[in-house]
Protein backbone atom coordinates (compact mmCIF):
# COMPACT_ATOMS: atom_id res chain seq x y z
CA UNK A 1 0.00 0.00 0.00
CA UNK A 2 2.88 2.36 0.67
CA UNK A 3 3.86 2.06 -2.98
CA UNK A 4 0.26 2.77 -4.03
CA UNK A 5 0.11 5.93 -1.93
CA UNK A 6 3.41 7.18 -3.35
CA UNK A 7 2.40 6.43 -6.96
CA UNK A 8 -1.05 8.03 -6.63
CA UNK A 9 0.39 11.07 -4.85
CA UNK A 10 2.84 11.64 -7.68
CA UNK A 11 0.13 11.17 -10.30
CA UNK A 12 -1.89 13.85 -8.50
CA UNK A 13 1.12 16.17 -8.52
CA UNK A 14 1.19 16.38 -4.73
CA UNK A 15 4.10 16.51 -2.32
CA UNK A 16 3.82 14.61 0.95
CA UNK A 17 3.03 17.92 2.62
CA UNK A 18 0.40 18.68 -0.03
CA UNK A 19 -1.30 15.32 0.49
CA UNK A 20 -1.23 15.88 4.25
CA UNK A 21 -3.05 19.18 3.80
CA UNK A 22 -5.56 17.77 1.29
CA UNK A 23 -6.42 14.74 3.40
CA UNK A 24 -5.99 16.15 6.91
CA UNK A 25 -3.59 13.29 7.69
CA UNK A 26 -0.27 14.09 9.31
CA UNK A 27 2.74 14.19 7.03
CA UNK A 28 4.53 11.86 9.45
CA UNK A 29 1.90 9.14 8.87
CA UNK A 30 2.17 9.59 5.09
CA UNK A 31 5.95 9.44 5.25
CA UNK A 32 5.89 6.24 7.29
CA UNK A 33 3.37 4.66 4.92
CA UNK A 34 5.43 5.39 1.85
CA UNK A 35 8.59 4.16 3.53
CA UNK A 36 6.71 1.06 4.73
CA UNK A 37 7.64 1.77 8.32
CA UNK A 38 4.02 1.51 9.44
CA UNK A 39 2.32 -1.88 9.41
CA UNK A 40 -1.33 -0.87 9.78
CA UNK A 41 -3.61 2.14 9.55
CA UNK A 42 -7.17 2.83 10.65
CA UNK A 43 -9.98 2.74 8.10
CA UNK A 44 -10.98 6.40 8.62
CA UNK A 45 -7.39 7.36 7.80
CA UNK A 46 -7.61 5.34 4.58
CA UNK A 47 -10.81 7.13 3.59
CA UNK A 48 -9.17 10.49 4.33
CA UNK A 49 -6.17 9.61 2.16
CA UNK A 50 -8.42 8.42 -0.66
CA UNK A 51 -10.33 11.72 -0.45
CA UNK A 52 -7.12 13.72 -0.54
CA UNK A 53 -5.90 11.76 -3.56
CA UNK A 54 -9.28 11.93 -5.29
CA UNK A 55 -9.50 8.16 -5.77
CA UNK A 56 -11.74 5.28 -4.71
CA UNK A 57 -10.94 3.40 -1.54
CA UNK A 58 -10.17 0.28 -3.57
CA UNK A 59 -7.31 2.15 -5.24
CA UNK A 60 -5.54 2.12 -1.87
CA UNK A 61 -6.49 -1.21 -0.31
CA UNK A 62 -6.71 -3.28 -3.47
CA UNK A 63 -9.43 -5.75 -4.27
CA UNK A 64 -11.22 -7.56 -1.45
CA UNK A 65 -10.04 -11.06 -0.53
CA UNK A 66 -12.78 -12.73 -2.55
CA UNK A 67 -10.95 -12.29 -5.85
CA UNK A 68 -7.64 -10.42 -5.86
CA UNK A 69 -6.89 -8.67 -9.11
CA UNK A 70 -4.22 -10.12 -11.36
CA UNK A 71 -4.47 -7.51 -14.10
CA UNK A 72 -5.65 -10.19 -16.51
CA UNK A 73 -8.91 -10.27 -18.45
CA UNK A 74 -12.07 -11.40 -16.69
CA UNK A 75 -12.50 -15.14 -16.37
CA UNK A 76 -15.17 -16.83 -18.52
CA UNK A 77 -17.28 -17.21 -15.37
CA UNK A 78 -17.08 -13.49 -14.64
CA UNK A 79 -17.89 -12.66 -18.27
CA UNK A 80 -21.00 -14.83 -17.99
CA UNK A 81 -22.06 -13.01 -14.81
CA UNK A 82 -21.53 -9.65 -16.50
CA UNK A 83 -23.58 -10.70 -19.51
CA UNK A 84 -26.39 -11.98 -17.27
CA UNK A 85 -26.51 -8.67 -15.41
CA UNK A 86 -26.32 -6.64 -18.63
CA UNK A 87 -27.93 -8.72 -21.40
CA UNK A 88 -28.00 -7.52 -25.02
CA UNK A 89 -30.04 -4.34 -25.33
CA UNK A 90 -33.59 -4.61 -26.69
CA UNK A 91 -33.38 -8.40 -26.90
CA UNK A 92 -36.26 -10.46 -25.47
CA UNK A 93 -35.50 -12.59 -22.39
CA UNK A 94 -33.85 -15.87 -23.31
CA UNK A 95 -36.14 -18.91 -23.31
CA UNK A 96 -35.39 -21.18 -20.35
CA UNK A 97 -34.30 -24.75 -20.98
CA UNK A 98 -37.07 -26.18 -18.78
CA UNK A 99 -39.81 -23.54 -18.46
CA UNK A 100 -42.15 -25.96 -16.70
CA UNK A 101 -39.73 -26.05 -13.77
CA UNK A 102 -39.72 -22.29 -13.28
CA UNK A 103 -42.21 -22.13 -10.46
CA UNK A 104 -41.86 -19.22 -8.00
CA UNK A 105 -41.01 -21.53 -5.05
CA UNK A 106 -38.28 -23.28 -7.04
CA UNK A 107 -36.82 -19.98 -8.21
CA UNK A 108 -36.81 -18.58 -4.67
CA UNK A 109 -35.09 -21.74 -3.44
CA UNK A 110 -32.35 -21.35 -6.05
CA UNK A 111 -31.85 -17.70 -5.12
CA UNK A 112 -31.67 -18.71 -1.45
CA UNK A 113 -29.00 -21.28 -2.33
CA UNK A 114 -27.09 -18.54 -4.15
CA UNK A 115 -27.11 -16.28 -1.09
CA UNK A 116 -25.94 -19.21 1.04
CA UNK A 117 -22.95 -19.70 -1.28
CA UNK A 118 -22.23 -15.98 -1.07
CA UNK A 119 -22.24 -15.87 2.72
CA UNK A 120 -20.05 -18.98 2.79
CA UNK A 121 -17.56 -17.11 0.54
CA UNK A 122 -17.90 -19.80 -2.14
CA UNK A 123 -17.66 -17.32 -4.96
CA UNK A 124 -16.50 -19.80 -7.62
CA UNK A 125 -19.60 -22.03 -7.42
CA UNK A 126 -21.78 -18.93 -7.15
CA UNK A 127 -20.38 -17.54 -10.41
CA UNK A 128 -21.28 -20.82 -12.09
CA UNK A 129 -24.91 -20.70 -10.90
CA UNK A 130 -25.76 -17.01 -10.90
CA UNK A 131 -26.09 -16.37 -14.68
CA UNK A 132 -28.74 -19.09 -14.97
CA UNK A 133 -30.60 -17.80 -11.93
CA UNK A 134 -30.70 -14.24 -13.28
CA UNK A 135 -31.77 -15.39 -16.76
CA UNK A 136 -34.60 -17.53 -15.40
CA UNK A 137 -35.76 -14.77 -13.06
CA UNK A 138 -35.79 -12.29 -15.95
CA UNK A 139 -37.95 -14.67 -17.99
CA UNK A 140 -40.40 -15.30 -15.13
CA UNK A 141 -40.71 -11.55 -14.62
CA UNK A 142 -41.86 -11.14 -18.24
CA UNK A 143 -44.63 -13.76 -18.52
CA UNK A 144 -47.92 -14.66 -16.86
CA UNK A 145 -50.55 -12.61 -15.10
CA UNK A 146 -49.79 -9.22 -13.53
CA UNK A 147 -49.46 -10.86 -10.12
CA UNK A 148 -47.16 -13.54 -11.52
CA UNK A 149 -45.00 -10.94 -13.23
CA UNK A 150 -44.81 -8.91 -10.01
CA UNK A 151 -43.63 -12.01 -8.15
CA UNK A 152 -41.10 -12.62 -10.91
CA UNK A 153 -39.84 -9.06 -10.61
CA UNK A 154 -39.28 -9.61 -6.88
CA UNK A 155 -37.21 -12.70 -7.66
CA UNK A 156 -35.29 -10.81 -10.35
CA UNK A 157 -34.57 -7.96 -7.93
CA UNK A 158 -33.19 -10.35 -5.36
CA UNK A 159 -31.07 -12.18 -7.96
CA UNK A 160 -29.64 -8.92 -9.30
CA UNK A 161 -28.95 -7.74 -5.75
CA UNK A 162 -26.91 -10.91 -5.31
CA UNK A 163 -25.12 -10.07 -8.54
CA UNK A 164 -24.30 -6.66 -7.12
CA UNK A 165 -22.86 -8.15 -3.94
CA UNK A 166 -20.76 -10.62 -5.90
CA UNK A 167 -19.44 -7.85 -8.15
CA UNK A 168 -18.36 -5.83 -5.10
CA UNK A 169 -16.52 -8.87 -3.76
CA UNK A 170 -14.79 -9.14 -7.13
CA UNK A 171 -13.67 -5.53 -6.86
CA UNK A 172 -15.95 -4.36 -9.69
CA UNK A 173 -18.03 -1.58 -8.14
CA UNK A 174 -19.23 -0.14 -11.46
CA UNK A 175 -20.70 -3.51 -12.45
CA UNK A 176 -22.15 -3.79 -8.95
CA UNK A 177 -23.95 -0.45 -9.23
CA UNK A 178 -25.25 -1.41 -12.67
CA UNK A 179 -26.65 -4.64 -11.25
CA UNK A 180 -28.14 -2.87 -8.25
CA UNK A 181 -29.73 -0.20 -10.45
CA UNK A 182 -31.47 -2.97 -12.40
CA UNK A 183 -32.41 -4.64 -9.12
CA UNK A 184 -34.05 -1.42 -7.95
CA UNK A 185 -36.07 -1.18 -11.17
CA UNK A 186 -37.26 -4.74 -10.63
CA UNK A 187 -38.14 -3.93 -7.01
CA UNK A 188 -40.25 -0.98 -8.13
CA UNK A 189 -42.19 -3.31 -10.46
CA UNK A 190 -42.61 -5.99 -7.80
CA UNK A 191 -45.05 -6.53 -4.98
CA UNK A 192 -42.29 -6.65 -2.31
CA UNK A 193 -42.35 -3.38 -0.31
CA UNK A 194 -39.14 -4.11 1.61
CA UNK A 195 -37.04 -5.07 -1.40
CA UNK A 196 -36.13 -1.52 -2.46
CA UNK A 197 -34.83 -0.56 1.02
CA UNK A 198 -32.75 -3.75 1.12
CA UNK A 199 -31.23 -2.96 -2.26
CA UNK A 200 -30.56 0.60 -1.06
CA UNK A 201 -28.45 -0.93 1.70
CA UNK A 202 -26.40 -2.75 -0.91
CA UNK A 203 -25.96 0.44 -2.93
CA UNK A 204 -24.74 2.20 0.21
CA UNK A 205 -22.09 -0.49 0.60
CA UNK A 206 -20.94 0.05 -2.99
CA UNK A 207 -20.73 3.79 -2.29
CA UNK A 208 -18.58 3.07 0.76
CA UNK A 209 -16.20 1.09 -1.43
CA UNK A 210 -15.98 4.11 -3.73
CA UNK A 211 -15.30 6.46 -0.79
CA UNK A 212 -18.66 8.18 -1.32
CA UNK A 213 -19.40 8.22 2.40
CA UNK A 214 -21.84 11.14 2.38
CA UNK A 215 -23.84 9.47 -0.40
CA UNK A 216 -23.83 6.18 1.52
CA UNK A 217 -25.05 7.82 4.72
CA UNK A 218 -27.78 9.82 2.98
CA UNK A 219 -29.05 6.77 1.11
CA UNK A 220 -29.12 4.51 4.17
CA UNK A 221 -30.98 7.12 6.26
CA UNK A 222 -33.46 7.86 3.48
CA UNK A 223 -34.15 4.17 2.91
CA UNK A 224 -34.62 3.60 6.64
CA UNK A 225 -37.15 6.43 6.69
CA UNK A 226 -39.10 4.81 3.85
CA UNK A 227 -39.59 1.68 5.94
CA UNK A 228 -42.77 2.65 7.72
CA UNK A 229 -42.16 2.83 11.42
CA UNK A 230 -45.13 0.56 11.98
CA UNK A 231 -43.37 -2.20 10.08
CA UNK A 232 -40.65 -2.34 12.70
CA UNK A 233 -43.21 -4.24 14.76
CA UNK A 234 -42.80 -7.05 12.23
CA UNK A 235 -39.70 -9.20 12.03
CA UNK A 236 -39.11 -8.43 8.33
CA UNK A 237 -39.41 -4.68 8.78
CA UNK A 238 -37.23 -4.70 11.88
CA UNK A 239 -34.45 -6.59 10.12
CA UNK A 240 -34.46 -4.31 7.08
CA UNK A 241 -34.64 -1.12 9.18
CA UNK A 242 -31.90 -2.36 11.51
CA UNK A 243 -29.62 -3.29 8.63
CA UNK A 244 -29.96 0.21 7.20
CA UNK A 245 -29.20 1.72 10.60
CA UNK A 246 -26.01 -0.34 10.78
CA UNK A 247 -25.05 0.79 7.29
CA UNK A 248 -25.45 4.45 8.28
CA UNK A 249 -23.36 3.81 11.38
CA UNK A 250 -20.61 2.24 9.30
CA UNK A 251 -20.47 5.26 7.00
CA UNK A 252 -20.20 7.60 9.99
CA UNK A 253 -17.40 5.45 11.41
CA UNK A 254 -15.48 5.38 8.15
CA UNK A 255 -15.75 9.15 8.04
CA UNK A 256 -14.15 9.39 11.47
CA UNK A 257 -17.28 10.09 13.56
CA UNK A 258 -17.06 7.15 15.96
CA UNK A 259 -19.35 8.78 18.51
CA UNK A 260 -22.29 9.02 16.11
CA UNK A 261 -21.57 5.54 14.77
CA UNK A 262 -21.60 4.07 18.26
CA UNK A 263 -24.86 5.86 19.07
CA UNK A 264 -26.53 4.39 15.99
CA UNK A 265 -25.17 0.92 16.73
CA UNK A 266 -26.56 1.05 20.28
CA UNK A 267 -29.96 1.99 18.86
CA UNK A 268 -29.70 -0.92 16.45
CA UNK A 269 -28.76 -3.29 19.25
CA UNK A 270 -31.85 -2.26 21.21
CA UNK A 271 -34.01 -2.89 18.15
CA UNK A 272 -32.38 -6.28 17.56
CA UNK A 273 -33.34 -7.45 21.04
CA UNK A 274 -37.00 -7.11 20.04
CA UNK A 275 -36.53 -9.78 17.39
CA UNK A 276 -36.44 -12.48 20.07
CA UNK A 277 -40.10 -11.72 20.83
CA UNK A 278 -41.19 -11.86 17.20
CA UNK A 279 -41.92 -14.94 15.06
CA UNK A 280 -39.21 -16.17 12.72
CA UNK A 281 -39.48 -14.99 9.09
CA UNK A 282 -40.49 -17.48 6.41
CA UNK A 283 -37.13 -17.19 4.62
CA UNK A 284 -34.59 -15.23 6.63
CA UNK A 285 -31.82 -15.76 4.07
CA UNK A 286 -33.57 -13.37 1.69
CA UNK A 287 -33.71 -10.60 4.30
CA UNK A 288 -31.13 -8.21 5.68
CA UNK A 289 -28.72 -9.76 8.15
CA UNK A 290 -29.74 -8.19 11.43
CA UNK A 291 -29.64 -9.72 14.89
CA UNK A 292 -28.07 -9.07 18.27
CA UNK A 293 -25.10 -11.13 17.06
CA UNK A 294 -24.59 -9.16 13.85
CA UNK A 295 -24.82 -5.84 15.68
CA UNK A 296 -22.28 -6.91 18.27
CA UNK A 297 -19.92 -8.27 15.59
CA UNK A 298 -20.12 -4.91 13.83
CA UNK A 299 -19.53 -2.99 17.03
CA UNK A 300 -16.37 -5.03 17.63
CA UNK A 301 -15.22 -4.25 14.12
CA UNK A 302 -15.80 -0.53 14.43
CA UNK A 303 -13.92 -0.42 17.73
CA UNK A 304 -10.93 -2.21 16.17
CA UNK A 305 -11.00 0.05 13.14
CA UNK A 306 -10.88 3.10 15.40
CA UNK A 307 -7.95 1.74 17.40
CA UNK A 308 -10.00 0.97 20.53
CA UNK A 309 -8.79 -2.60 21.14
CA UNK A 310 -9.76 -2.76 24.81
CA UNK A 311 -13.30 -1.74 23.96
CA UNK A 312 -13.41 -4.31 21.15
CA UNK A 313 -12.31 -7.12 23.47
CA UNK A 314 -14.88 -6.10 26.08
CA UNK A 315 -17.63 -6.18 23.45
CA UNK A 316 -16.48 -9.57 22.16
CA UNK A 317 -16.14 -11.19 25.59
CA UNK A 318 -18.69 -13.92 26.18
CA UNK A 319 -20.39 -13.44 22.79
CA UNK A 320 -22.66 -16.26 21.67
CA UNK A 321 -23.40 -16.02 17.98
CA UNK A 322 -26.87 -16.98 16.83
CA UNK A 323 -27.28 -19.94 14.51
CA UNK A 324 -28.26 -17.68 11.61
CA UNK A 325 -24.98 -15.71 11.77
CA UNK A 326 -23.29 -16.34 8.38
CA UNK A 327 -19.85 -18.00 8.40
CA UNK A 328 -18.32 -14.88 6.85
CA UNK A 329 -19.33 -12.84 9.89
CA UNK A 330 -17.91 -15.44 12.26
CA UNK A 331 -14.55 -15.36 10.49
CA UNK A 332 -14.45 -11.57 10.52
CA UNK A 333 -15.08 -11.56 14.26
CA UNK A 334 -12.13 -13.89 14.90
CA UNK A 335 -9.89 -11.72 12.73
CA UNK A 336 -10.95 -8.55 14.54
CA UNK A 337 -10.43 -10.19 17.94
CA UNK A 338 -6.95 -11.29 16.86
CA UNK A 339 -6.16 -7.73 15.80
CA UNK A 340 -7.42 -6.35 19.11
CA UNK A 341 -5.34 -8.84 21.13
CA UNK A 342 -2.31 -7.87 19.08
CA UNK A 343 -2.88 -4.17 19.69
CA UNK A 344 -3.03 -4.61 23.47
CA UNK A 345 0.10 -6.76 23.47
CA UNK A 346 -1.63 -10.10 24.14
CA UNK A 347 0.23 -12.26 21.63
CA UNK A 348 -1.08 -15.51 23.09
CA UNK A 349 -4.71 -14.38 22.79
CA UNK A 350 -4.10 -13.27 19.20
CA UNK A 351 -2.57 -16.63 18.27
CA UNK A 352 -5.50 -18.52 19.80
CA UNK A 353 -7.97 -16.45 17.76
CA UNK A 354 -5.96 -16.99 14.58
CA UNK A 355 -5.71 -20.73 15.20
CA UNK A 356 -9.49 -20.89 15.57
CA UNK A 357 -9.85 -18.90 12.34
CA UNK A 358 -7.50 -21.30 10.55
CA UNK A 359 -9.65 -24.26 11.60
CA UNK A 360 -12.85 -22.61 10.40
CA UNK A 361 -11.79 -20.85 7.19
CA UNK A 362 -8.23 -21.77 6.14
CA UNK A 363 -8.54 -20.69 2.50
CA UNK A 364 -10.17 -17.38 3.36
CA UNK A 365 -7.52 -16.69 5.99
CA UNK A 366 -4.61 -17.50 3.70
CA UNK A 367 -5.73 -14.93 1.15
CA UNK A 368 -6.53 -12.18 3.61
CA UNK A 369 -3.92 -9.47 3.99
CA UNK A 370 -5.10 -8.52 7.48
CA UNK A 371 -4.22 -11.99 8.75
CA UNK A 372 -0.76 -11.61 7.24
CA UNK A 373 -0.40 -8.17 8.81
CA UNK A 374 -1.33 -9.48 12.26
CA UNK A 375 1.09 -12.39 12.11
CA UNK A 376 3.83 -10.08 10.87
CA UNK A 377 3.23 -7.71 13.79
CA UNK A 378 3.25 -10.63 16.24
CA UNK A 379 6.50 -11.95 14.80
CA UNK A 380 8.13 -8.56 15.31
CA UNK A 381 6.94 -8.46 18.92
CA UNK A 382 8.87 -9.40 22.02
CA UNK A 383 6.81 -12.53 22.79
CA UNK A 384 6.38 -15.38 20.30
CA UNK A 385 3.91 -17.82 21.79
CA UNK A 386 3.55 -21.43 20.75
CA UNK A 387 1.71 -21.73 17.45
CA UNK A 388 2.98 -18.49 15.95
CA UNK A 389 5.66 -20.16 13.83
CA UNK A 390 3.11 -22.54 12.32
CA UNK A 391 0.81 -19.62 11.49
CA UNK A 392 3.68 -17.71 9.89
CA UNK A 393 4.51 -20.71 7.72
CA UNK A 394 0.87 -21.18 6.78
CA UNK A 395 0.51 -17.55 5.66
CA UNK A 396 3.90 -17.33 3.99
CA UNK A 397 5.30 -14.71 6.35
CA UNK A 398 9.07 -14.56 5.97
CA UNK A 399 10.28 -15.25 9.49
CA UNK A 400 13.76 -13.93 8.74
CA UNK A 401 12.50 -10.41 8.13
CA UNK A 402 9.24 -10.38 10.03
CA UNK A 403 7.06 -7.92 8.17
CA UNK A 404 6.12 -8.70 4.60
CA UNK A 405 6.03 -5.03 3.67
CA UNK A 406 2.31 -5.24 2.94
CA UNK A 407 0.11 -2.66 4.61
CA UNK A 408 -3.40 -3.67 5.51
CA UNK A 409 -6.35 -1.71 6.85
CA UNK A 410 -8.51 -3.08 9.62
CA UNK A 411 -11.20 -4.02 7.12
CA UNK A 412 -10.38 -4.75 3.48
CA UNK A 413 -13.86 -5.95 2.64
CA UNK A 414 -17.25 -5.83 4.20
CA UNK A 415 -19.08 -8.54 5.86
CA UNK A 416 -21.49 -9.25 4.55
CA UNK A 417 -24.63 -9.77 4.25
CA UNK A 418 -27.07 -7.12 3.50
CA UNK A 419 -25.04 -5.00 5.67
CA UNK A 420 -23.21 -5.33 3.12
CA UNK A 421 -21.36 -8.16 3.15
Amino acid sequence: MGARVRRLRRLAGLTQEGLAEASDVSVDVIRKLEQQRRGSVSLPTLHALAHGLGVELTSLIGDPPGAPSTGEADSPQMVAVRRAIMPPLFAPPAEPVCPERLTPPLLRARITDGWTLYHDAKFGPLMELLPGIIADARFVASVGSPDERAAGQAALGKALQLGGHLAIRMGKTDLALSSLERAMAAADASSAPLLAPMISNSVAWAYQRQNRLDDAKALAVHAADTVEYGRTGEVEGTRVWGGLLMSAATSHARGGDYGRADELMRTAETAAKRLARLPKPANGKLLSIFSTSSVRVERVRLAVQHERPEEALTLAKGMRLSKDTPPSWRTWLLLDVARAHTDVGDAEGAVKALESLKRQAPTWMRHHTLAVSIVSDLWDGAARPAGLRALAAFLGVDESVGKTGALCPWSCARRDGMLPA
